[in-house]
């Protein structure tokens, strides 16, 4: 009994322990500012697939001239992808459609991109939406800048 009982508290602290990293890395994700939250599905055919197959929820941090993207179930602090500002070219925009409404925050707008030569799709807000182009374009003079 007492054996069982241990065991159980261990694995209470081991879950609580874990939930509190994954706050403690966010919060400090989110210390320097400008951040959103952003679902990325990376490598994808030129026809939309609205499956809701491969997206993955993260946080997207502006950092200089670098849009850096975490995944939100991990643990890991550095960025999983980084997109350089004059290496974007945003191939269009859509509303989720199918399985897509499901897999998504319910106010995405996905917007499609090209990024060295990936096509790559990122879901957001209205409002992170209008900050991302908004930034995209605000490129240093003489840097390339390609939005649709």
């Amino acid at each position: 009994m007492v054996l069982a009982l241990t065991v159980c508290g261990i694995v209470v602290a081991l879950v609580a322990l874990g939930l509190f990293v994954f706050g403690l890395r966010r919060r400090l994700i989110q210390r320097s500012g400008g951040t959103f939250d952003c679902s990325l599905r990376w490598d994808v055919s030129e026809k939309p697939d609205t499956s809701g197959k491969g997206w993955s929820y993260g946080v997207a941090r502006y950092n200089g001239d670098r849009i850096e993207w975490y995944r939100v179930f991990s643990y890991a602090y550095r960025p999983r992808r980084v997109l350089e500002r004059g290496s974007i070219e945003v191939a269009g925009r859509r509303l989720p459609e199918g399985e897509e409404e499901l897999a998504l925050l319910s106010d995405a707008v996905i917007l499609t991109c090209v990024h060295r030569g990936t096509r790559l799709e990122l879901a957001m807000s209205e409002d992170a939406l209008t900050g991302f182009l908004a930034w995209l374009e605000a490129a240093p003079p003489g840097q390339r800048v390609n939005v649709a």
